[in-house]
């Protein structure tokens, strides 16, 4: 496209490609709503005004129509699916954009996982913007990771024309602490936006990660953890995903005087979630039933996500912009009739309009590598005493430590389902070591069987939670058979699996056939094994992951996270 010829549309010279007519045009920039027609010439919005020549006009008829959503951070590998398939379930829902580090995948495949990733986004109407990850893995010592990116990694992923910063800091305690290498990682990223990933983190504790140059935080979960860090500078980024759920706690502080440090984020939401009731559309919705008018509701899911990453052409109506736009029925309800990616019609109706290539493993196949190991590797000897537990919190992927003593038979620790403590076992998968990580867990409410997934952040090693050792290796086995997914077992029989071939944690099946395949495996994990977690695997899929307070299990062992070490049993 040459400047000249826009510039000329917008003047009224030339026709433009595409005209949208009668509409009612949010203004993100100034929390108006006009009423005007929209000028949009080789996927740019010309003009807002009086435009009336061009090549296609479409009357809206006095609907409205808004910036389509960015996703602040989001790690599409929650969803399982493939790139194309991801596309499929969030254009239609607005999404149009996704801000993203692609750490899960980095985590098993290291560059080239990242680079299969970011080049199928070239081919969708779906702009990946590419956050450098600081932390693959996240920690250093408390885990195996499928690889690990070094500063000369890191450095070179923020030289892509992809990368619009860092990603998430997830190795807080290395920030705060003034760890030579971590701070190296960062003192590399100035200049450009530096996600961050601060849990609990408060005090003195909080301004030294701060200092370093951190610019947001996704973690908070209460609206005192979030007003302190807006107090102390960060962007707050407010979470609704299908695990986390952030929004109801954090939305009492997006005031006339804070709101524009703030905006919206998926961060993890499952391929059933995503069919079922939507992606960033569902958080906008949520947050106007909560009291949030509409068109502010709209800037923390566009114009100010824009602002903070600074991304170029987006998050607005307006001359220059992109057109990623969407028509919508009504504002409060969020009915989303068309969208438009570049001035293209991509979806209507909640369905798209676009095609979508065959997708093939390529690099991601084979993943899963384990040693082979005996009934006998599972066993957890008993303790002298009480030992620590993980405890579930329902709704959040923090977890609690605390004591209990065991039920012991022979000598060795057994699942307990009475006091509902059950197994929970963590099986190094990337380069056949043979570490296998024993643990207790309260809170899933098993009575029977065995569930397990290749699916356990952001290291994505093998986790499986049971009540009978024989089944937490059968489905374990049965996991290794399919190369990556998720497994339910009882008896010594498999009653529901889901492949994931391609590193373990994405399918290259259709968004439906996925989400079907989800909705199975959480049908029979409560009917008949009594687990009363509404999503078992995506609080499975968080138990691994030694950066989020309280307590976790890697192949290592139990670790303590605020120690940042791995506990004695």
């Amino acid at each position: 496209m040459l400047l000249a010829d826009l510039v000329a549309v917008a003047r009224g010279d030339s026709p433009a490609s595409l005209i949208l007519a009668n509409a009612k045009i949010v203004n993100t920039l100034t929390a108006e709503i006009d009423f005007g027609n929209v000028a949009i010439f080789q996927g740019r919005v010309a003009g807002v005004g009086d435009y009336t020549q061009g090549e296609e006009v479409v009357d809206l008829g006095g609907r409205y129509l808004a910036p389509a959503f960015i996703d602040g951070h989001t790690h599409l590998e929650s969803s399982m699916l493939h790139p194309a398939q991801y596309a499929r379930a969030v254009v239609p829902r607005g999404t149009l954009g996704v801000v993203t580090d692609l750490h899960e995948m980095a985590n098993v495949a290291g560059v080239r996982g990242i680079r299969y990733i970011l080049d199928w986004g070239r081919r969708l109407p779906l702009d990946f913007y590419f956050m450098a990850p600081p932390c693959v893995p996240a920690t250093t010592t408390l885990e195996t990771p499928g690889a690990i990116l070094d500063i000369d990694d890191f450095g070179r992923l923020l030289r892509w024309p992809e990368t619009v910063g860092m990603g998430e800091v997830m190795n807080f305690p290395g920030v705060v602490s003034g760890e030579e290498g971590m701070l190296r990682k960062v003192a590399l990223a100035q200049g450009r936006v530096r996600d961050g990933h601060a849990p609990g983190l408060a005090g003195k504790a909080l301004n030294a990660y701060i200092a370093a140059g951190i610019l947001s935080d996704h973690e908070s979960t209460s609206a005192d953890e979030g007003l302190e860090k807006l107090r102390r500078g960060m962007h707050l980024m407010i979470r609704e995903g299908s695990s986390e759920k952030n929004l109801e706690a954090l939305l009492p502080l997006v005031t006339d005087d804070t709101y524009h440090r703030c905006f919206f984020v998926v961060d993890d939401r499952s391929c059933a979630d995503l069919l079922r009731d939507g992606d960033m559309d569902v958080i906008v919705r949520r947050a106007i039933k909560g009291g949030l008018k509409p068109v502010r509701a709209l800037q923390l899911a566009t114009i100010n996500t824009a602002r903070y990453f600074r991304l170029e052409a987006v998050g607005a109506v307006a001359p220059g912009y992109y057109a990623n736009l969407l028509v919508l029925s009504d504002l409060t309800s969020l009915d989303i009739d068309l969208v438009f990616y570049r001035g293209h019609l991509v979806a209507r109706g909640g369905k798209p309009l676009f095609p979508v290539p065959p997708a093939r493993g390529g690099p991601l196949s084979r993943s899963l590598k384990v040693k082979p190991f005996g009934l006998e590797a599972l066993g957890l000897p008993a303790p002298p005493g009480e030992c620590p537990v993980i405890q579930l919190v329902p709704g959040q992927i923090i977890t609690r430590k605390v004591f209990a003593t065991p039920k012991v038979v022979d000598g060795w620790v057994v699942s307990d389902t009475e006091a509902d403590l059950l197994k929970l076992v963590v099986v190094e998968r990337h380069h056949a070591t043979g570490n296998i990580g024993r643990g207790l867990v309260r809170g899933f409410g098993l009575g029977r069987g065995a569930l397990a997934s290749s699916i356990a952040h952001d290291t994505h090693n093998i986790v499986a939670v049971g009540v009978e050792d024989r089944d937490i290796k059968l489905a374990i086995d049965e996991l290794v058979r399919l190369q990556g997914g998720l497994v339910a077992v009882d008896g010594g029989k498999i009653l529901a699996h889901l492949p994931l071939p391609m590193g373990g944690l994405l399918s290259p099946a259709p968004l439906e056939e996925v989400a079907a395949g989800v909705a199975e495996l959480e049908r029979v994990a409560s009917e008949n094994l009594g687990c009363r977690l509404p999503a078992p695997f995506a609080a499975l899929s968080f138990l691994a992951l030694p950066v989020i307070p309280e307590l976790r299990l890697t192949d290592l062992g139990v670790v303590d996270v605020i120690e940042g070490r791995i506990l004695d049993w």
